[in-house]
């Protein structure tokens, strides 16, 4: 679990594209993985085979570290949901450790696990800030509204408006200087992940989604 506050912004220094074949019974999946390796002194501090690291907002395990660097495998499901198949060597990229127990949670409550991907239309700078427009996947528009929270390549935001197109962010100069989203330009591809929470809501109030016995029992 992440809460969306970005560590440091890495860099991606190896891509290795792995041509597998889609398992059996998924004809025109996409099927091919990578295996990537990563820059990044501060969260590989500490780190080990076997821990988690999110990458532009995608929760990813590390298979190696050394020398400030580690390197992650990723799936050919990853590639296709998600931006990460765009990333080439010296790609800079928005890293943050999974949070602590007992730590603060300085953003929101973030999975790691991307709903989409949106793209910026448009860039408004400011005098202190800037407003960004994204343009939004029409099956994630129902969970993102007005002053609530999305992850937007892995930086926990609050949204400024919604339609149902596209979606406003304003990014204050911190952000803009210490991830990705200040050097992000119009028609660039970015990670999306919803509040995980409107899903569970939705789901719990679609049909039949208050019945049964667990609801009941939690009841009584």
């Amino acid at each position: 679990m992440f809460t969306g506050i970005v560590e440091e912004l890495g860099e991606v220094t190896a891509v290795e594209i792995l041509g597998d074949s889609p398992p059996a019974g998924t004809e025109g999946a996409p099927g091919r993985s990578a295996r990537f390796r990563l820059r990044g002194p501060v969260v590989t501090d500490g780190a080990g085979h076997g821990d988690s690291i999110a990458v532009n907002g995608v929760c990813l395990t590390v298979v190696d570290t050394a020398d400030g660097e580690f390197t992650a495998d990723v799936m050919a499901e990853t590639l296709h949901r998600s931006s990460l198949g765009a990333l080439t060597v010296g790609s800079r990229v928005n890293l943050e450790r999974p949070m602590a127990l007992g730590g603060r949670l300085g953003g929101h409550l973030v999975q790691g696990h991307v709903d989409g991907t949106g793209t910026i239309t448009e860039r408004v700078p400011g005098e202190h800030w800037e407003i960004v427009t994204i343009a939004l996947p029409q099956q994630l528009a129902r969970y993102v509204v007005e002053k609530g929270s999305i992850t937007v390549d892995g930086v926990s935001l609050t949204v400024v408006d919604a339609t149902d197109d596209h979606f406003t962010i304003s990014l204050i100069p911190t952000t803009l200087a210490l991830t990705t989203l200040g050097i992000k330009q119009v028609g660039d591809p970015v990670n999306l992940e919803v509040d995980v929470l409107a899903k569970y809501v939705e789901r719990l109030l679609g049909p039949g989604g208050a019945t049964g016995t667990a609801s009941e029992g939690a009841v009584r």
